[in-house]
């Protein structure tokens, strides 16, 4: 027996991925456990398993193909030792199967009279399906939805079994302007869904020529999609505060300056935030939680994500239960989190969740800046540049190095009052390093 090998979904928000490299060849035998691919998500790379046992019959998929959607067939496999030709035969009906049932879609007009009116299609009537519920429909059917902006769950099929056909689609009403162009969706669709006036396509401003276009590949769509959704709908506030760090690098220099040769460290001043973060998010636990539609998640351990930078884009690793581990074991978490995070050999479960995120900007020199929210966090919180400054210090003036952070905060979880306690909590462990050991 022959059967399909999927695409698989690598992590709850995968939606399409890239073959990067095939490690098996059309005839090899395989077992349970296997490597069988590398497949590159927007965020990392990770290895697909074998779950049965047999012989690669086809690789439907060539390597290096992006874009393959999950649960789309990207090999076939035989499982009874039945003879190759019969694997590359039952894809040849998959396929011919496919084209059938489109080319099923287009009928025949009809014998008319010379004097007959043409015949007139009639709207199709609103879907009994729940909203939410898959709607199955043929490819061509979905092409033509999507260039003349038809709400396919409102369309009932007439195929077999309830299936939407071309017919169905051109004799329904669009739900919005038509899209602009095959294969592109009108500009703001996500802003109209909202009920948002869209943006103009930025190319209305500039001639053709005088700017070069840079496809979006996947993790870029992604943190668009992602950190649109959450600006608009979390209701961020700010709250800001400025830390004294002249103690926090005179401890760190005494420690890194007593690192051990072999197997020794070196600390940041990073490490330190997150460390002040953690033991900030145990003091007050309103902080260290996520909004749901039923209840607030208010979580027992703080895993702190670090937003690292990448040239392709941003991921944030998560350093869990940061509150239990010291500044060493900290450092050299995130220190291969972020190498690995840049090789793209993170795991889901390394950069997906948290309760709490650090943005770092200050070895860039900004001194201050807002983030945005990386659900399922409450918080995200902003790290300047330490600089040197004149303070008043009782009567007198003297020069300190002083560090601004700034927490966006989602007032739905996290009130004013509670966001304000969190960071006079961190401003002292930051300005008194040593009080993270009481």
């Amino acid at each position: 027996m022959t059967a399909q090998i999927l695409m698989p979904a690598l992590s709850p928000t995968m939606e399409e991925g890239k073959i990067a490299k095939w490690h098996v060849k059309e005839g090899d035998a395989v077992k349970s456990g296997d490597i069988l691919a590398e497949i590159e998500t927007d965020k990392a790379t990770m290895e697909f398993e074998a779950v049965d046992e047999g012989r690669i019959g086809k690789l439907l998929v060539a390597e290096g193909t992006e874009g393959v959607k999950v649960n789309a067939p990207i090999a076939t496999l035989v499982t009874d030792g039945e003879p190759e030709a019969a694997d590359i035969t039952s894809a040849m009906q998959s396929i011919k199967s496919a084209i059938a049932s489109e080319t099923s879609d287009v009928k025949p007009k009809p014998d008319t009279k010379p004097n007959a009116a043409p015949p007139v299609p009639t709207a199709a009537a609103p879907s009994t399906a729940p909203r939410g519920q898959r709607v199955f429909a043929s490819p061509l059917a979905r092409r033509i939805a999507q260039q003349r902006s038809v709400d396919l769950a409102a369309v009932t099929g007439s195929g077999p079994r309830g299936r939407i056909v071309k017919a169905d689609v051109e004799s329904a009403k669009p739900t919005t302007k038509p899209a602009l162009s095959a294969g592109r969706t009108e500009p703001g669709a996500a802003a109209q869904s909202l009920g948002i006036s869209p943006l103009p396509d930025a190319r209305a401003y500039f001639k053709v020529g005088d700017y070069e276009e840079i496809p979006h590949d996947s993790m870029r769509r992604t943190i668009a999609r992602r950190l649109t959704s959450a600006k608009t709908l979390i209701p961020h506030y700010y709250l800001s505060i400025e830390c004294r760090i002249d103690n926090l690098l005179a401890t760190r220099a005494r420690l890194n300056e007593t690192s051990p040769k072999t197997n020794g460290y070196k600390l940041s001043v990073n490490d330190f935030v997150v460390k002040a973060c953690a033991l900030s998010l145990m003091r007050v636990p309103e902080v260290n939680a996520s909004w749901t539609d039923t209840a607030i998640l208010q979580h027992k351990h703080a895993d702190v994500g670090v937003a690292v930078a990448l040239d392709f884009g941003l991921i944030t690793p998560i350093v869990f239960r940061a509150e239990e581990k010291g500044l060493v074991v900290i450092s050299n978490e995130v220190k291969a989190l972020a190498e690995r995070a840049r090789a793209k050999k993170l795991k889901p479960s390394e950069f997906e969740g948290g309760t709490f995120a650090i943005s770092n900007l200050g070895m860039f020199g900004i001194q201050n800046f807002t983030a945005v929210i990386n659900p399922p966090h409450a918080a995200i919180l902003a790290v300047g540049a330490g600089e040197k400054r004149a303070v008043v210090v009782g009567d007198k003036i003297e020069i300190a190095t002083v560090m601004k952070v700034t927490m966006s905060c989602d007032h739905r979880v996290v009130d004013g009052a509670t966001g304000a306690r969190f960071l006079q909590g961190f401003k002292q462990f930051i300005e008194e390093p040593a009080s993270m050991l009481l």
